[in-house]
């Protein structure tokens, strides 16, 4: 039976010679098929789909007199036909038969040529239609192949995700809903792709004799695995409280590793004794972040999780996965990252970190890395979520882990609310050493460094005391709190040395808010002039030029902001000074207090 006869181009063929060169091809060995051949019947099958003709074609393909043409050259119309399926042409449902009996008759070395190319190419606007397309056959060709099998299936998933990498992950569950693009419908495909290899691959495990093919097929899964977990579900927003497309990809991941012999415990603790071969190194850690964040934040899998591990020492393998998350610049992984953070600290038991494991780089990264997000990150939920976290990890350390730790966030961080939120923090320990748990780091000699870093101006008289205020405020409360609570010092040298750091501390407050109090002030009359001059100039036009031009060249060195809006700021920092030097005097006071009481006893 031939083809239907139709002009493409300069292809101008009649119904003789169409049957003459099927006859031809049916009389030629399969090996004597020329380039020209191939070409000449891949053309035969564009004309057919370009006219609407996809029932004759999927008839010619069918008809057993052809079978050893369509054995020879078939291959060659998979990626017109898997086109026709995409754009949902005319010959659909024909196409989508001539794709199944391409896939039972065709050589599967073949076949399989023909669909990695087209997985390798495909069109940025079609991605998902063309994958989803794919991979049912995909599917049937690998289970067809005897050799080479796993290298097949790893070169596939590759070329699959690396397409499927091009598609924006869905950032919210209702982008999820929607799936505009089509990444969760592909991930769900993908998982029932993999699940007769995963079988297999238990069989094989299951049978006690495995051969370095069986070895190569468990390895091409877990690089499927890892990159899936790197990729999309690092960047997706997970919740166990909706099971959602992503959710139960990430749970068929989890369940998959085990599944094929990958100890989800060595892979989280375990993996710097054993190469890797998924993957580079940075690309493997975020994949075990990802990992380690499906375990202990999303549960997934965690009753099968051995117990054996303390919270302590699961806490410190997180810490390798916990540091870049939180400074990646990405806000999915940020949110991950103070998410096992989190869990990591719950389970370990309050004042029981000791301080050597400060000495581990990964101790002291992270608590640096939040207070990058502290500081640094645009959005206040992430902001708000850290320093929860950070008041979690202060709460964990003994009482000379903390003391080593304020010390460093004070010397490093910079920034007048973290330093005021750990000023905080010290009062609040040796409050708590008052009043029962007394120790030498909070209420001792020991205390007198953290004082010292505490009472402290390091610009000195340059000192912007705005954007030093909160820290200035919570330290002149935890002095006067000292000078109230001074028989609870203990020691006549802590007594005299606080009284030594108290003086030289507020002499230098009090010439830095005599500076700024006068800077400020003026400020606040220059732009009283400035409005009384803008008032002026509303009144008397004939002197509008030459105002106008007074009034903007000032503008230019003052800020953006409206003059209500000036005033209102300036007026503060006034009002601002006034209350420092409101709790200086009455700093002043306790201590003529204190020193007047002494001399009476």
């Amino acid at each position: 039976m031939g083809l239907p006869t139709r002009a493409e181009e300069t292809l101008i063929v009649d119904e003789d010679e169409v049957n003459d060169i099927i006859q031809r091809w049916l009389n030629t060995p399969e090996e004597k098929l020329k380039p020209e051949d191939y070409q000449q019947f891949k053309n035969f099958g564009s004309v057919c789909l370009t006219g609407g003709d996809g029932a004759q074609l999927l008839k010619f393909l069918q008809d057993e007199e052809n079978r050893g043409i369509v054995k020879s050259m078939g291959c060659v119309l998979m990626t017109l036909l898997v086109n026709e399926v995409v754009q949902k042409g005319k010959s659909l449902d024909h196409c989508q038969a001539a794709i199944t009996h391409l896939t039972m008759t065709c050589s599967p070395d073949e076949l399989m040529h023909s669909l990695l190319e087209l997985t390798e190419d495909i069109d940025p606007g079609a991605i998902s239609e063309t994958i989803l397309t794919l991979l049912p056959h995909l599917q049937t060709v690998l289970l067809q192949l005897e050799d080479s099998k796993a290298a097949r299936l790893g070169s596939a998933l590759g070329a699959l995700q690396q397409q499927l990498s091009c598609l924006p992950v869905p950032y919210s569950s209702q982008q999820e809903d929607e799936d505009e693009h089509g990444l969760c419908r592909c991930y769900n495909a993908l998982t029932n792709f993999t699940k007769p290899f995963v079988e297999e691959v238990k069989r094989k495990i299951g049978s006690s004799v495995t051969t370095s093919e069986d070895e190569e097929l468990r390895t091409e899964l877990l690089k499927f695995c890892m990159r899936s977990l790197r990729e999309p579900l690092l960047e997706a927003e997970l919740n166990r409280d909706r099971k959602s497309s992503l959710w139960l990809f990430a749970t068929e991941i989890m369940v998959t590793l085990p599944a094929i012999q990958e100890s989800l415990s060595e892979l989280l603790f375990f993996s710097h004794l054993k190469k890797s071969p998924q993957m580079d190194s940075s690309e493997s850690k975020e994949s075990r972040a990802c990992l380690a964040y499906l375990l202990f934040v999303q549960l997934i899998t965690i009753d099968s999780f051995p117990a054996v591990f303390s919270p302590v020492f699961v806490l410190q393998c997180n810490m390798e996965y916990i540091n870049p998350l939180l400074s990646s610049k990405k806000e999915s992984h940020v949110l991950k990252g103070l998410a096992l953070y989190e869990k990591s600290l719950e389970n370990v038991q309050d004042n029981s970190l000791p301080v050597s494991l400060q000495d581990l780089k990964s101790f002291y990264s992270a608590p640096q890395n939040l207070r990058q997000v502290l500081t640094d990150c645009p959005m206040q939920n992430l902001r708000e979520t850290g320093l929860q976290v950070l008041q979690l990890c202060i709460d964990k350390f003994d009482s000379e882990a903390k003391h080593k730790f304020f010390r460093c966030m004070l010397k490093t961080s910079h920034h007048a609310g973290v330093e005021s939120y750990i000023v905080k923090n010290i009062r609040n320990q040796v409050e708590c050493s008052i009043k029962g748990n007394a120790n030498k780091w909070f209420l001792g000699e020991e205390l007198l460094p953290l004082l010292g870093l505490v009472l402290s101006l390091p610009q000195g008289a340059q000192t912007d005391l705005l954007n030093s205020m909160d820290k200035i405020m919570e330290s002149l409360n935890l002095l006067r709190y000292l000078l109230i609570r001074d028989t609870d010092l203990r020691s006549t040298i802590v007594w005299e040395k606080l009284c030594r750091i108290k003086d030289e501390y507020l002499k230098m407050l009090r010439v830095c808010i005599s500076i700024s109090r006068g800077y400020y002030a003026a400020e606040l009359k220059a732009l009283r002039q400035d409005q009384k001059i803008k008032a002026r100039e509303a009144r008397d036009a004939a002197r509008s030029s030459r105002l106008v031009k007074s009034i903007t060249v000032r503008k230019e060195k003052m800020s953006n902001m409206s003059p209500e809006v000036q005033h209102q700021v300036l007026q503060s920092a006034l009002v601002t000074f006034d209350l420092m030097e409101s709790l200086i005097f009455r700093i002043e006071e306790i201590t003529d207090e204190k020193q007047k009481s002494q001399k009476l006893n």
